[in-house]
């Protein structure tokens, strides 16, 4: 007798529907959210179960592991499919979702997401804590800035590195002031030691990985953009075509096509944001301040000047995601192209 396990995950406890093929309900119960209780309630089925669906939330990659390493074939399935599938059901109930994904995962109606490996989750975790780290930072500096500008202190321009001797200068007549704006310097300047500690470490990653150097051959890209995007594609023989992973990170544009009616809108956006973010950025880097000639930054410049820069920008950051996963696959650095004749280098 095959079974089919769905896993309704919640921050405490997550309630648990096994069913038959039949679709009759075998058993159900809740079990803590944790690796141990979940491999024990599911244990006495294990030689029965033939598949165990969760669906992706911030536990579900943790879980998903451990209930593999316990045996079990599990799928963790795509958010938005399963809310289409589960908003059927009249009642909304951890119960009747556990229901809903045993069912999924009965008649197969269900689209697998991929889970990243160990690695690729605490490589991105370091990423992600760096760019909260700086947002942090650059709100202290913006709330110095805005504090000392109502008394007329105003900082203008002024690099991150001479940001604290621009701030101490103009405090040394305004004592009153400096009790207000010392502690937020203080906590800026311990946050500007840790974030260079942190992005030495992250540079040594970066040069001590083979896919990162090869990467990092493209104007523009850097460790923290090569690392990133190792982290979020994390295995590149899930992309059968490599243009799909531009649509995979939401860099292509918005199709709605009905009867007569059949429009292009903006980029999707719904992918990686993180990703999309950085790709731009290593767009806008490879557009405008390298100096290298390549094919890449002439189809750009060219569409510049016909579109304008920031959908340049995007369609070059589209260009960027399919040309990376590709030297990836194909183990080769970036192809700058031949220099056309009378143009330098």
């Amino acid at each position: 007798m095959t079974l089919f396990v769905g896993l309704d995950i919640s921050l405490k406890t997550t309630s648990i529907c096994v069913v038959e093929v039949d679709g009759s309900v075998v058993w159900e119960g809740k079990a803590e959210s944790e690796p141990a209780p979940l491999a024990k309630a599911l244990a006495r089925f294990q030689d029965r179960i033939k598949l165990v669906g969760i669906e992706a939330c911030p536990l579900s990659e943790w879980l998903y592991g451990a209930l593999v390493e316990n045996g079990f074939e599990t799928i963790c399935i795509e958010t938005r499919h399963a809310q289409r599938f589960l908003s059927s059901r009249p009642n909304k109930t951890d119960r009747s979702d556990a229901r809903g994904i045993a069912e999924m995962m009965r008649l197969g109606h269900f689209r697998a997401v991929h889970v990243k490996s160990k690695a690729s989750q605490m490589l991105r975790t370091t990423l992600i804590a760096r760019k909260k780290f700086v947002d942090h930072m650059l709100a202290i500096e913006n709330t110095i800035r805005g504090l000392m500008k109502v008394h007329g202190l105003k900082l203008g321009t002024v690099h991150r590195s001479a940001f604290a001797a621009k701030v101490a200068t103009l405090l040394a007549d305004a004592e009153e002031l400096r009790m207000a704006i010392e502690p937020l310097l203080e906590a800026r300047n311990m946050m500007r030691r840790q974030m260079v500690l942190l992005d030495r470490q992250i540079s040594k990653m970066a040069r001590k990985d083979d896919v990162c150097k090869r990467l990092m051959t493209i104007s523009g890209v850097g460790p923290i953009i090569s690392l990133l995007f190792k982290a979020t594609i994390d295995d590149p023989s899930r992309f059968r075509d490599s243009k799909a992973v531009a649509a995979h990170l939401g860099l292509t544009p918005r199709v709605y096509q009905s009867g007569e009616i059949d429009r292009s809108g903006h980029i999707s956006k719904c992918g990686d944001k993180l990703m999309r973010h950085a790709l731009f950025e290593a767009a806008n880097s490879h557009l405008r301040r390298s100096t290298k000639w390549s094919t890449l930054r002439a189809w750009g410049v060219k569409l510049a000047k016909r579109v304008g820069g920031k959908k340049a920008c995007v369609a070059v950051a589209r260009k960027l995601a399919v040309i990376m996963h590709r030297m990836w696959v194909d183990e080769t650095d970036f192809r700058f192209g031949q220099v056309p004749a009378g143009k330098p280098a």
